[in-house]
């Protein structure tokens, strides 16, 4: 047995081919790996998709700024196209036909207290009404679901909300994939 042979299989490299191996058998291995590239390429596409599969309703103070591009490093990170999210006024009058027509699921998150307590009716504090599912009550229709959590100005003025902000993120994904 070789030296090379031995590293070989320390390394846990059982099988090897010569590099001046045949072009057509370089062009079959090569083509088994890109063919395996594309089906895990293909698998993560669909968890995305599915993972986003609903409608992202976001209350509060329109983003202006640095909070803005915030905003939109959170769309980017849940993968939300333009389709899937919304921004809304929490003082408009709620209407029930914004609900989509064809049952997509949809999960609201209120930024800010003010925001929280007025679509949900609560009156606690932010701290009592985080980590909880709240409701929006509409009428004729099931309920909506309903995160809050912090403004987005707080989150830059207070960095170390932002680990919080995000288990509110994960528990309204949560929900969204569980309607």
């Amino acid at each position: 047995m070789s030296t090379n042979s031995t590293f070989l299989k320390e390394m846990g490299i059982t099988e090897w081919t010569s590099r001046d191996a045949a072009p057509e058998q370089a062009a079959e291995v090569i083509a088994t790996e890109v063919s395996q590239h594309q089906t895990a390429a293909a698998v993560v596409t669909e968890k995305q998709e599915r993972a986003s599969a609903g409608i992202w309703w976001f209350y509060g103070n329109k983003p202006q700024g640095d909070v803005e591009l915030l905003f939109q490093n959170i769309i980017r990170v849940l993968g939300l196209s333009s389709q899937e999210w919304s921004w809304k006024n929490p003082a408009e009058q709620f209407n029930p036909e914004q609900l989509p027509q064809d049952g997509t699921p949809i999960v609201a998150l209120a930024f800010g207290v003010t925001a929280a307590q007025r679509l949900s009716g609560e009156r606690d504090a932010l701290p009592e009404l985080r980590e909880t599912v709240l409701a929006i009550h509409v009428d004729g229709a099931e309920d909506l679901p309903l995160i809050a959590t912090f403004e987005l100005n707080q989150l830059i003025a207070r960095p170390k909300d932002k680990s919080l902000f995000w288990q509110d993120l994960l528990l309204a994904k949560s929900v969204l994939q569980n309607i």
